[in-house]
């Protein structure tokens, strides 16, 4: 099966690079494209036998599953260049959150999935989240899921939960990493501890964290109960950030969906443009 990228940016690279490290793809199932060709050459110079295309259409006319790795405002670019191309048993993946299944099957003749990938997904960690358009038969699913198994958990989740399960799995990374970045500054700051050393011991704590939590039998409720004893220092911690972060999270999510709410009003304007 060769796998095609369209967009190598920030995560389509990610994607690249995970699945070539994990054994999941060597570099000469791959073939990618992207505006700035520089990027996608320098992909394939890392990574001998990946075939840097010169044109999305190259992409599409050699690949049998196909990755869009684009932002929002680029896709209606992207489709008007592909859209006669696409074959019926061709896969096309969107990893774009505000570009709905419903879009891409009004535009494209193929099957059609959406994968949310995370960061995580680099060093083989994390979750792939799937949802199938209609086209997409049950081995179609398999076959996806297990290209991305060696570098996340593909979970199924309905499409109308995209948003905070993109919350959750792939915006989840950078907002705490916030928090240990601000846990680590007020370590340097208030006690002059080195601020590297703070940071070594805060990452491996959160890895340890992470582990705790999906191997080692605990919720975060029971982890916080084995932890804090009673009337004890990390107790006094917790009773500090229960009140500190009292609806914050909830400001969060609020403004995620906003800002997604508002991106999805522009790709279905120009969708129903492009219809048109």
């Amino acid at each position: 099966m060769k796998v095609g990228f369209i967009g190598t940016g920030s995560m389509g690279s990610i994607l690249i690079e995970a699945l070539i490290r994990s054994g999941a793809l060597a570099p000469s199932a791959i073939i990618a494209a992207n505006r700035t060709r520089e990027k996608v050459l320098a992909l394939a110079e890392r990574h001998p036998g990946l075939l840097a295309a010169r044109s999305n259409i190259e992409v599409v006319l050699e690949a049998d599953l196909i990755f869009i790795c684009v932002k929002p405002a680029e896709y209606k670019r992207v489709l008007d260049e592909i859209r006669k191309l696409t074959m019926p048993e061709q896969i096309i993946v969107s990893i774009t959150s505000p570009v709905l299944i419903r879009h891409l099957e009004e535009q494209l003749n193929c099957k059609i999935a959406k994968v949310i990938p995370s960061i995580t997904n680099f060093v083989q960690n994390g979750a792939a989240l799937c949802m199938y358009g209609t086209r997409m038969e049950e081995e179609d699913k398999t076959a996806l899921e297990e290209l991305l198994a060696p570098i996340s958990e593909p979970i199924r989740i309905d499409e109308k939960h995209t948003r905070i399960t993109s919350d959750l799995s792939s915006c989840g990374p950078a907002f705490f990493a916030l928090l240990v970045q601000r846990f680590v500054d007020a370590a340097a700051v208030e006690t002059g501890i080195p601020y590297e050393e703070a940071t070594r011991m805060a990452s491996r704590m959160l890895l340890g964290t992470g582990l705790l939590l999906t191997e080692g039998g605990f919720t975060p409720e029971t982890l916080q109960k084995r932890v804090a004893v009673p009337g004890g220092i990390t107790a006094e911690g917790l009773k500090l950030m229960d009140h500190e972060l009292d609806g914050m999270f909830n400001r969060l999510i609020r403004i995620t969906h906003a800002k997604f709410y508002e991106d999805l009003a522009k790709v279905d304007a120009a969708f129903l443009n492009a219809i048109e």
